[in-house]
C-alpha cells in the first residue's frame, strides 16, 4: 500500500494512503461502524470479516453506540491490536447536524486511542459510503476534527487516512492543503 502524500505536523505523521484498511499493522484501525456495532457493508463488514467472530462478541457488549461517538475493541485476527469502532451520521441533505456528528466521531477516535496511550491510528473515510455523506464535505471535516483532536490530545505520532479510491485520496489531499499540511 504506498503512500500517496504525507505531512508532518508537531509530532505527527499524516499520511494519505489508498487500499485496505484490514491490513494495516498500526495500534488501531477506525471501523466506519453502526450504531449496532455487529457489522454490515463496506469497511464495517470487512473488518468483522477479517477479524473473526470475537470481535463480535466484544461488540455485542456494548449494547451499540450512538451516532458521533465510538468505542474501542481488541483487534482479535487484524494486524491492527484494536478496532476503534466509530459511528458517523447517515446524510440527510445537511440540515440534521451532520458535519458535527461526523467530527464528533473522528474527535472521540482521537481521544480513546490517547487514553489507552496509542501511538498509531488509521481511519476510513467515515460515512461516504452507504451513509451517503458526500466525500467532498466529509473529508475537510475529518481532517480538520483529527488536527484539533491532536492538539488536544497529542499522544499520537502517525495518523493515516485508509482511502478506499483514489477520488477519495484526491479530496484528502485537497483537505490537506486546506487545513495547512501542504
Amino acid at each position: 500500500m504506498a503512500t500517496r502524500h504525507s505531512a508532518r505536523r508537531k509530532d505527527a505523521q499524516l499520511d494519505i494512503v489508498v487500499g485496505d484498511i484490514t491490513r494495516l499493522a498500526l495500534d488501531a484501525i477506525v471501523n466506519a461502524a453502526n450504531a449496532t456495532l455487529r457489522g454490515g457493508g463496506g469497511v464495517d463488514g470487512a473488518i468483522h470479516r477479517a477479524a473473526g467472530p470475537g470481535l463480535l462478541t466484544e461488540c455485542r457488549a456494548f449494547g451499540g453506540c450512538e451516532t458521533g461517538d465510538a468505542k474501542m475493541t481488541l483487534g482479535y485476527g487484524l494486524p491492527a491490536r484494536h478496532v476503534i469502532h466509530a459511528v458517523g451520521p447517515v446524510w440527510r441533505g445537511g440540515g440534521a447536524d451532520e458535519d458535527a456528528l461526523l467530527s464528533a466521531c473522528y474527535r472521540r477516535a482521537i481521544v480513546l486511542a490517547a487514553e489507552h496511550g496509542l501511538k498509531s491510528i488509521a481511519f476510513p473515510a467515515i460515512s461516504t459510503g452507504i451513509y451517503g455523506f458526500p466525500a467532498a464535505r466529509a473529508a475537510p471535516l475529518a481532517v480538520g476534527a483529527v488536527l484539533e483532536a491532536l492538539d488536544a490530545h497529542g499522544s499520537l505520532s502517525h495518523v493515516v487516512f485508509c482511502c478506499f479510491s483514489e477520488g477519495s485520496a484526491a479530496h484528502h489531499h485537497d483537505a490537506f492543503r486546506h487545513h495547512g499540511l501542504l
